[in-house]
């Protein structure tokens, strides 16, 4: 077992968004990186087992529905559609392929140090990685400053543990070998809407159970109404207000019981999917012994600088406070590493955006109607429908609306919150917006093509103001 020490002015441990964004641009400030992963690939979570692979599969889910139920409307006969989910699967595994992939290529293209093993951080700074088996090589890097960028885990239900076989997370749920009869959800937030709706569009019939009285807890009021109503539409069971009270593995599938205002009932179907959330995870940081202070989830406890309360470390990502997101992570990383190179940035969270890639899609920042009420502030309220869009209508996507809610005096745009068609690629430009405190009449005024889905945001914005053109 070989044996070496190697000094580092920066080491990461963790290649996720977060991480390895971090490590490229330390890199890119002419630092010497060492990111440090345990895992056979790059990109953490997000990469392999999360974002990509569950949008890759939510497209490919996307085409086929479109094809099954809208292609007729369009004039375009199909006849004998049918699913190769074994093709589907493998295509989501290339895409996932091409991601790790352009990773590596960035990390020799920047000169980036990947140390493949599992790191431990030592008092002083120092980080010591044990290489894989069959070897076990111990390196020892001596760091100048160390970003931790340790992750989320799902979390597991104590009489539901996962076996990646009937009870899945979102891991499991990402290699189902054919279309279920009955998928059960546990859990109505991002992911378990996204999953349960790339099997129910492929055939499958879903069961969402959520504790809480509604679906998509945080989100603004209309967005939940509306979005509730669409997802039921579509043929989602949705069991809001329903607790999950036991459950486990069965002769050929597993199953749930549930409670509903003082009723029980037994859910059997071929898979349960456990989505009710995600910890922070630690690995390699042994907190208590390096003096590391840490929240009540166990999440890393830092400044707006990224900085912990240890003089040279850093801390970003899922193991952080603030909403588990890839994009929140890797601008953290960027926050971290130029913060390290003696810049003054700041993180704040007012403005990370949040997307739920179901069809139609729902994007949001910023705060909600009933929290801008909540704070004693007067607000003004916009909305536009995509029925009344121009370029929705020749798409024939026109489920959903755009709505603002903006500071009644300033008219500063306090939240924006959006249901309908890719409005993923339409939510940037309000972030914008609000990273410059800008105005709904900002938006409003502003000269958009026609037509694009985009005058859907420009005539929200002009609601606000009573001066909408369209509706």
């Amino acid at each position: 077992m070989a044996e070496s020490h190697i000094a580092a002015d920066v080491v990461v441990i963790g290649g996720g968004p977060g991480g390895y964004v971090a490590a490229i641009r330390a890199a890119q400030l002419g630092f010497s990186t060492v990111c440090v992963e345990m895992d056979r690939t790059l990109g953490g979570t997000c990469v392999n087992v999360g974002c990509i692979p569950s949008k890759a599969l939510l497209e490919s889910s996307h085409h086929f529905e479109f094809m099954a139920h809208d292609a007729a409307k369009h004039g375009i006969g199909l006849a004998d559609l049918s699913i190769d989910v074994p093709a589907m699967l493998k295509r989501k595994d290339d895409v996932v392929g091409q991601n790790t992939k352009g990773i590596e290529f960035l990390f020799r293209k920047n000169k980036i140090t990947w140390a493949k093993g599992r790191g431990t951080l030592k008092a002083g700074n120092v980080v010591e990685v044990r290489g894989p088996p069959p070897e076990n090589n111990l390196t020892t890097y001596q760091a100048t400053h160390v970003i931790i960028a340790t992750g989320s885990a799902p979390i597991e239900l104590p009489f539901l543990k996962f076996d990646e076989e009937r009870v899945l997370s979102n891991v499991g749920a990402l290699t189902i070998p054919s279309v279920p009869e009955h998928l059960i959800v546990i859990g109505g937030g991002y992911i378990g809407l996204e999953l349960g709706s790339v099997w129910r569009r492929l055939g499958a019939r879903v069961t969402v159970v959520e504790l809480l009285p509604s679906i998509l807890p945080g989100m603004d009021d209309d967005i939940v109404k509306d979005a509730d109503k669409m997802f039921r539409k579509q043929g989602l069971d949705i069991r809001t207000g329903t607790k999950v009270t036991g459950g486990g593995r069965s002769a050929d599938g597993a199953f749930v019981t549930v409670e509903n205002d003082g009723s029980t009932e037994r859910l059997d179907g071929d898979y349960v999917l456990v989505s009710v959330g995600r910890r922070p995870v630690t690995t390699g940081i042994d907190a208590a012994a390096l003096g590391l202070a840490l929240g009540r989830r166990g999440e890393v406890l830092v400044d707006d600088q990224q900085r912990t309360n240890i003089p040279g470390v850093y801390a970003i990502g899922d193991c952080t406070p603030g909403p588990m997101l890839a994009h929140k992570a890797e601008e953290e990383g960027v926050v971290a590493a130029e913060v390290i190179a003696g810049k003054p940035v700041h993180m704040h969270h007012r403005t990370v955006p949040g997307v739920v890639y179901t069809w139609p899609e729902i994007a949001v920042v910023g705060i909600t109607e009933r929290e801008a009420r909540a704070s004693g502030r007067e607000v003004k309220v916009g909305k536009f429908p995509f029925s009344a869009n121009g370029r929705a209508r020749t798409a024939g996507e026109t489920t959903g609306f755009v709505k603002f809610v903006a500071d009644a005096t300033t008219d500063e745009i306090l939240g924006c919150h959006m249901l309908g068609p890719s409005v993923s690629e339409l939510i940037p430009e309000v972030v914008l917006a609000m990273e410059y405190r800008g105005s709904s009449e900002d938006i409003g005024i502003t000269v958009h093509a026609h037509p694009t889905l985009s005058e859907t945001t420009k005539e929200a914005a002009l609601a606000v103001l009573g001066r909408a053109l369209h509706f």
